[in-house]
């Protein structure tokens, strides 16, 4: 009986500190975390902190535009780069496309000649070959410009171009 005693007597030790360990779960040292938490408060402060970061980006990407659009001094200047998507442009003669790097102009109506300070112009891409200095473009060749400042020079009245990537007009 004496032993019976002793066994209850060591169960319940145990017991307790089974149930002592069990009561400091889910505090600072061992965090316990609900799924009910998960899906309302955690989602909800998630949402809060990307909504803020995407209104913050987007606020500085308008002033980005706006102190680009501010600093074009006179010529139009088209940031079309990675859109692909081709512009119709109309020049009157005279006027020039200039085309940065990765620039790509179709000449659609009238006539234009390529400009450039060297020999080597506008790559025209449909026939492989090297547009330079002074030579008339092609109706519905497509040109790609791989030095910066090549342009498209108007020499007919009105001249329609496509245009996809960054340029100006001057």
């Amino acid at each position: 009986m004496k032993m019976l005693k002793i066994a209850v007597a060591a169960l319940c030790v145990c017991f307790l500190f089974t149930a002592a360990y069990a009561a400091n779960a889910g505090g600072q040292a061992d965090p316990l975390v609900t799924l009910s938490y998960l899906n309302g408060t955690y989602t909800k402060q998630v949402q809060d902190m990307v909504d803020q970061t995407i209104t913050q980006r987007k606020a500085e990407m308008e002033q980005s535009l706006r102190n680009i659009l501010a600093g074009s001094s006179g010529t139009v200047t088209t940031p079309s780069g990675g859109n692909g998507v081709f512009t119709v442009v109309t020049l009157s003669q005279g006027q020039s496309l200039v085309g940065d790097v990765g620039c790509e102009v179709m000449l659609r109506v009238g006539t234009a000649v390529c400009g450039s300070q060297d020999s080597v112009g506008l790559i025209d891409t449909t026939s492989g070959s090297v547009l330079g200095n002074g030579q008339a473009l092609a109706v519905n060749h497509l040109y790609m410009v791989t030095i910066s400042t090549r342009q498209v020079t108007a020499t007919a009245p009105t001249v329609k171009v496509l245009a996809r990537g960054p340029y100006s007009i001057q």
